[in-house]
């Protein structure tokens, strides 16, 4: 299986921005679908935002105009482009390989934190 390594996290304060990478183990071209997921504490993971490879993307609501998912399968990269950040955007990101039902099928990376405060 893929493994991914996430970066690009760290403290911002609201209404800053952060992209986040996520660079896999293997090639892209053989994933059909990118996920960016989150945890805040005491919250289960959430999926924020999926790519397909031809570039299809959603979102979840609490982030639709401010996230933004890419990926560079060229260098075997997902982005998460994070603009107007809010405190209850504070979690770790993950991301993985996404099957048909939204599901993770890739191994977890550390993850990043990310911490939006004043």
């Amino acid at each position: 299986q893929v493994q991914f390594v996430e970066s690009g996290g760290g403290l911002v304060q609201p209404g800053g921005s952060l992209r986040l990478s996520c660079v896999a183990s293997g090639s892209l071209n053989s994933i059909y679908k990118m996920g960016w997921y989150r945890q805040a504490p005491g919250k289960q993971r959430e999926l924020v935002a999926t790519i397909t490879r031809g570039g299809n993307t959603n979102y979840v609501d609490s982030v639709k105009g401010r996230f933004t998912i890419s990926r560079d399968n060229a260098k075997n990269t997902v982005y998460l482009q994070m603009n107007t950040l809010k405190p209850e955007d504070t979690a770790v990101y993950y991301c993985n390989a996404v099957d048909g039902l939204g599901t993770a099928y890739g191994y977890w990376g550390q993850g990043t934190q990310v911490t939006v405060s004043s």
